[in-house]
């Protein structure tokens, strides 16, 4: 049982998680031979201010300003 676990800042549509679970899973089947309903992914969502790229944390990074503001303000599809 492949168990796939996904870190991302939160603020993601259940619309782009479900797009995600879908080709995942599918990936998981086709490389790793499992099952498709075997195929367990968890999703950690973190917020923007205990995450940082290049020294810079996400919640002061203009280039994620658009998943910052979702996660600002907890919309959630």
């Amino acid at each position: 049982m492949p168990n796939i676990t996904v870190q991302l800042l939160a603020g993601r549509s259940i619309d782009q998680r479900r797009t995600f679970v879908e080709a995942v899973t599918q990936s998981a089947v086709d490389a790793l031979g499992a099952r498709q309903q075997d195929v367990r992914i968890v999703f950690e969502e973190i917020t923007p201010d205990i995450v940082a790229n290049g020294g810079v944390f996400a919640s002061e990074d203009a280039s994620r300003a658009g998943v910052v503001a979702r996660h600002a303000s907890g919309s959630d599809d």
